[in-house]
């Protein structure tokens, strides 16, 4: 079956996916806030390689040498912020329009659904600058049923 990743155009998909969503963002004057203090010279192509590796591609994040701790500890810290959250969750629904990837109902629904929880629950758990966040996290995997919580299993050679 095709993995999500596959469904939205591989490594190229999701670079195109994640330039469209950070432009979106540097363009929304409360989700812009997040970047005030500049950014990685690398942060579309990292956070393709994190999309990529989370969607059922290969892992390109881990490969650089990040994990979801770092991802994590990145956006942790900071308080409760629905609206930035609700308007970054709207910018990337708009990115999935920019890229055509809205275009087909059921990729655009998991897509979405992935960034929405990836936003509010996987990145957004730990509010409180003094929250110790676990190391050595995995990056967390979707599919086309959501959240894979087991670890897929292994084809016979």
């Amino acid at each position: 079956m095709e993995t999500v990743y596959e469904a939205a155009g591989g490594a190229d998909g999701m670079l195109r996916l994640a330039r469209a969503w950070h432009e979106r963002v540097l363009a929304d004057e409360v989700v812009s806030h997040a970047f005030q203090h500049g950014f990685h010279s690398e942060h579309t192509g990292r956070l393709a390689a994190y999309w990529s590796e989370a969607l059922g591609g290969p892992p390109a994040f881990s490969a650089l040498g990040g994990d979801e701790t770092t991802v994590v500890r990145m956006h942790s810290g900071n308080g409760p912020h629905e609206e930035m959250d609700r308007l970054a969750i709207a910018c990337f629904d708009q990115a999935l329009v920019d890229t055509g990837l809205a275009d087909d109902e059921r990729l655009r629904g998991v897509l979405h659904d992935y960034f929405a929880w990836a936003t509010t629950e996987s990145l957004g758990r730990y509010h409180d600058p003094d929250d110790e966040i676990p190391a050595g996290l995995g990056i967390p995997r979707w599919s086309w049923d959501g959240l894979v919580t087991t670890p897929p299993s292994r084809a016979p050679d």
